[in-house]
């Protein structure tokens, strides 16, 4: 894609799975489920497309699971209703099967591997600001924010948003008090990391700097950040790709200036919702350009003018989107640029894309396909009708 912003369909180049893997969207468990005997799994039965919203699910947070707890209770809402009268034990064993079929023997041995890598950090780093670990949303947000979130209504919502673009949305949220903080932590884990010459995972395949977030022991204050604060706001915006079930999160900085990344290619991210704040610090350039959501089957394809939108970032300012909606960072020209990122994900979702065919709800070339098949069939209908019409006068 050149980085002049032309509209020519034909510029966009194709754009990468910006990921650190689908399966580390259904990880993040409390250790492993011993044993596979008894599995009650009914290969014929499959997850409904609806939730039943009168169902009140199991809490699976005293078991030894192998995937975050809060997706069980997520995904039983849309167990068949036939399960539903069956026990917590019978419930998760057929739920589990389905994970699994994301999560095989040798990717649950690296996930194992790399909770130890986790717990190895988080067992030596030193925290610097501590009160960064728990959620603090009167001193966390701002205040215009928290009162949209405190209200949660629609028109709370759009009343703190912009939507520049179709599907992107900005506000105001953090304070700058917090950013400050957070900088300051990153770079003293970067400290640390160089003083032990401990060599850390980087947050996904195309960023060489920038660290995760949850490997050093913000998991948890950014899994409240997204239950509390991003799956409200995603309920009302994205219902159609997850935003009401979303169960983990990728966390992450990236590092942008000299000396770090620069840019940041065409791509799409491994998550059903993206949320992306700037932290600061001074610089110049690094705009986000968006093209449209795809779908996986027309993630390569052009962009129309109306789907074309460039982005200036502005230190807590965020900026949310579906993971889907194709997008790259300009070069950073001057400066130091930190972002943070939160690729939220939602494994009910990702289940059933798995049985859909149409996603003209949120794919732009679904739906202008859509678009010209029944433009096209409207059309046969006149002339059909015309025709008729011809024979009977004649």
């Amino acid at each position: 894609m050149s980085t002049d912003g032309s509209a020519d369909r034909r510029e966009d180049p194709p754009p990468q799975n910006n990921g650190s893997g689908a399966i580390a969207g259904i990880g993040g468990g409390n250790g492993v489920v011993p044993g596979d005997s008894s599995r009650p799994f009914v290969p014929s039965q499959r997850l409904r497309l609806n939730p039943n919203k009168d169902h009140k699910p199991d809490s699976y947070d005293d078991l030894q699971l192998d995937f975050n707890p809060a997706i069980f209770s997520a995904l039983e809402r849309y167990l068949p209703p036939s399960m539903l009268s069956v026990s917590r034990e019978a419930k998760m064993q057929f739920m589990r099967e389905i994970l699994l079929r994301y999560l095989p023997q040798g990717e649950r041995t690296r996930a194992q591997r790399h909770r130890e890598y986790r717990q190895k950090i988080i067992s030596n780093y030193q925290p610097l600001h501590r009160e960064l670990y728990a959620m603090h949303p009167a001193t966390f947000f701002a205040p215009q924010f928290l009162k949209a979130i405190n209200d949660n209504t629609e028109e709370s919502f759009r009343s703190i948003m912009s939507e520049p673009s179709p599907g992107v949305y900005t506000f105001e949220m953090f304070q700058p008090h917090f950013c400050e903080l957070l900088l300051y932590e990153v770079e003293n884990f970067e400290n640390w990391v160089n003083e032990v010459k401990f060599r850390i995972m980087r947050p996904n395949t195309m960023n060489k700097f920038g660290a995760v977030l949850d490997d050093f022991g913000l998991e948890t204050m950014l899994d409240k950040l997204m239950e509390g604060f991003i799956r409200p706001i995603s309920k009302v915006f994205f219902p159609e790709v997850g935003g009401s079930t979303l169960d983990s999160h990728h966390g992450f900085v990236v590092e942008y200036g000299k000396d770090r990344d620069v840019d940041l290619g065409f791509h799409v991210d491994d998550s059903e919702v993206t949320l992306n704040v700037c932290l600061g610090k001074e610089f110049s350039g690094g705009e986000l350009f968006f093209r449209g959501t795809r779908c996986d089957k027309h993630v390569n394809t052009g962009s129309q003018s109306e789907e074309i939108f460039d982005y200036s970032h502005v230190p807590g300012k965020a900026v949310l989107h579906r993971g889907r909606h194709r997008h790259g960072a300009r070069a950073t020209t001057s400066g130091h640029r930190i972002n943070l990122l939160l690729w939220c994900r939602s494994s009910v979702f990702r289940e059933m894309k798995k049985y859909q065919k149409d996603f003209s709800s949120w794919c732009g070339e679904c739906s202008r396909e859509k678009n010209e098949r029944q433009h096209m069939s409207i059309a046969a209908t006149k002339l059909e009708l015309l025709r008729r019409e011809g024979e009977s006068t004649t």
